[in-house]
C-alpha cells in the first residue's frame, strides 16, 4: 500500500500541478532561480484530486487537532481548500490576507474570529515559511489560539523548518520534495541526471543558477 504522501505527489505530477525545469529555471516573485515550480491551484479543476486533498486534511486534523473550532485558509491559493474542509468539518471558516484591505475595514482577517477559539491554519504550499507564519502570527494577534498548520506540499528549505521551530508552530504537510522527486523519477518525468540538479537547488535555492 502507498503512502499518502506517495499518493499526492502522484496525483499533482499527473494533473501537471508541478512542472521541472532544469535546463529552463523558472524566477520565482522573490528573484531566486528555481527548476522546479508549484501551482496547486490546478487542483481546484480536478474534482477528484480536490476531493482526496480536502480528505486527507480533514484526516490530519481529526487525528491532530480534534478541539479545532475554527479552520483558516491563507490567501490566496489556500482560501477554497480551507472552505472545503471547514465545510466536510462543519466549522466556522476564516481567511487571512497578506496586507489589510486597502479600503472600507482594512481587514487583515476575514470572517469572524473569537478570541480564545481554536484554529488550524491550512496552507497550499510551504517554501520559506515566512508568509505562511505572518498568516499564523496574524490570527494569534487578533486572539486566536493557533494548533498548527497544513499544508499540501513542502520544499524541505532548511529555512523553513528553522523557521517553524523557532515560532514554536507544528507543519503538518501531504506531501513534501524528496517524495516528489523520487516518485517523478520513477515516472519518468525527470531523468536521473536531473536529481542532483534538483537536490542541490533544495540545499541553496537563494543562491542556485548564480
Amino acid at each position: 500500500m502507498k503512502s499518502i504522501e506517495t499518493e499526492v505527489a502522484q496525483r499533482l505530477l499527473q494533473i501537471n500541478t508541478i512542472k521541472f525545469q532544469p535546463s529552463n529555471p523558472f524566477t520565482w516573485a522573490s528573484g531566486w532561480k528555481s527548476p522546479i515550480y508549484c501551482d496547486n491551484r490546478k487542483i481546484l479543476s480536478y474534482p477528484e484530486t480536490r476531493t482526496f486533498i480536502c480528505q486527507q486534511f480533514v484526516k490530519v486534523i481529526k487525528e491532530k487537532y480534534p478541539e479545532v473550532e475554527v479552520i483558516a485558509g491563507v490567501a490566496t491559493g489556500a482560501i477554497a481548500h480551507g472552505v472545503l474542509v471547514a465545510e466536510e468539518l462543519g466549522l466556522p471558516f476564516i481567511y487571512i490576507r497578506s496586507k489589510p484591505k486597502g479600503h472600507g475595514l482594512e481587514n487583515l482577517i476575514e470572517g469572524d474570529l473569537k478570541p480564545g477559539q481554536k484554529v488550524v491554519v491550512i496552507e497550499d504550499l510551504v517554501s520559506t515559511g515566512t508568509s505562511s507564519l505572518k498568516a499564523a502570527e496574524a490570527v494569534s494577534n487578533f486572539g486566536g489560539i493557533v494548533l498548527g498548520m497544513v499544508a499540501i506540499f513542502t520544499y524541505n528549505f532548511q529555512e523553513a523548518k528553522d523557521n517553524f521551530k523557532e515560532a514554536g508552530l507544528e507543519l503538518t504537510t501531504l506531501s513534501c520534495y524528496q517524495v516528489l522527486i523520487d516518485v517523478a523519477l520513477q515516472s519518468g518525468d525527470i531523468k536521473k541526471s536531473d536529481v542532483s540538479h534538483l537536490e542541490k537547488w533544495r540545499e541553496d535555492p537563494a543562491n542556485w543558477g548564480k
